[in-house]
């Protein structure tokens, strides 16, 4: 399952959030979105679990949770829009 986190601390890395979701279950990839020209965090990012149970489980723990003062907003990626 791909999973939106948005609202993550600006200086959030990748390897955060597979530490974070990793305490739920196995992660396949976890990837914070940088601005291409600044190179900083756009302040989201996406992480891919191979088991649904525990990305579910993971959603529901992890939504509004307080990560560094800022709430965390996570729930299932939607497919990208064109």
């Amino acid at each position: 399952m791909n999973i939106y986190v948005g609202n993550l601390p600006f200086r959030a890395t990748s390897d955060d959030l597979e530490r974070l979701f990793g305490q739920y279950g196995q992660v396949d990839s976890a990837a914070v979105i940088m601005d291409r020209d600044t190179g900083r965090s756009r302040g989201f990012g996406f992480v891919e679990m191979a088991n649904n149970d525990e990305a579910r489980r993971a959603i529901q723990e992890l939504d509004g949770f307080d990560h560094d003062g800022r709430k965390l907003r996570v729930n299932e990626a939607q497919p990208k829009r064109r």
